[in-house]
């Protein structure tokens, strides 16, 4: 047997006697614990945050533009009135 194979087979061994003790069980209820727990934070995935980051940019990218045109507005609407 090589290395490998006997460290998968002492693995697979340690999980099948694992699978049928109270450690397992602990195992699901501290699982079960955190997903409760991380449900209650509200949290979002990372594609959600990505897509909320680039709305933001772009929305940024808007504003700025915006800003932009009111004062160029603001300067025509003055140099109108002047005249």
């Amino acid at each position: 047997m090589k290395p490998n194979e006997v460290l998968q087979d002492i693995q697979a061994k340690i999980n099948e006697m694992l699978k049928n003790s109270p450690a397992k069980d602990v195992e699901r209820n501290v699982k079960a614990m955190l997903a409760q727990g991380f449900n209650k934070f509200d949290l979002v995935t990372r594609e959600e945050f990505d897509t909320q980051a680039q709305v933001l940019i772009r929305t940024r990218l808007r504003l700025e533009e915006l800003e932009r045109r009111v004062v160029e507005l603001e300067a025509r609407l003055k140099t109108t009135a002047a005249q």
